[in-house]
């Protein structure tokens, strides 16, 4: 997978280019950094509607290559090293999205999947369509 990342181009896209490929998976963007294994924090979350410019401190532009097999530990210092976009990949867990810190030695591939069983597991388990009666 290939996601060009340029200046005009909003974070948003870039997320949606992101899930497209890991459905169960998202990015997020923050103002700053975190050590693998540690969270970050809501309140320094970026708003989706940024460009990279206005997310970046100095403006990078390139092409950013993400395999399967890449660690999401890597993959975050990746991005802060060649972008300098400080990212936080979450995995679908049910209703919730959790950052992957304790998981973060997992690959793209491994996060996908353990998301996409979860949530076989929570489909299955949900009740059926009820109907209100009287």
């Amino acid at each position: 997978m290939e996601i060009i990342i340029n200046k005009n181009e909003k974070l948003k896209d870039i997320q949606q280019q992101f899930s497209e490929h890991y459905p169960f998976l998202k990015i997020e963007f923050y103002n700053t950094s975190h050590t693998e294994g540690e969270g970050s924090k809501p309140k320094t979350q970026l708003d989706s509607n940024l460009t990279i410019a206005e997310a970046q401190k100095n403006t990078k532009e390139g092409l950013l290559h993400i395999r399967s097999s890449i660690k999401v530990s890597e993959l975050e210092s990746d991005m802060a090293e060649q972008f300098g976009l400080q990212v936080q990949v979450f995995r679908k867990s049910g209703n919730v999205w959790l950052q992957t810190t304790k998981t973060d030695d997992w690959t793209l591939a491994e996060q996908n999947t353990a998301a996409e069983e979860m949530n076989k597991n929570v489909a299955a388990d949900q009740p059926g369509d009820y109907q209100e009666q009287e």
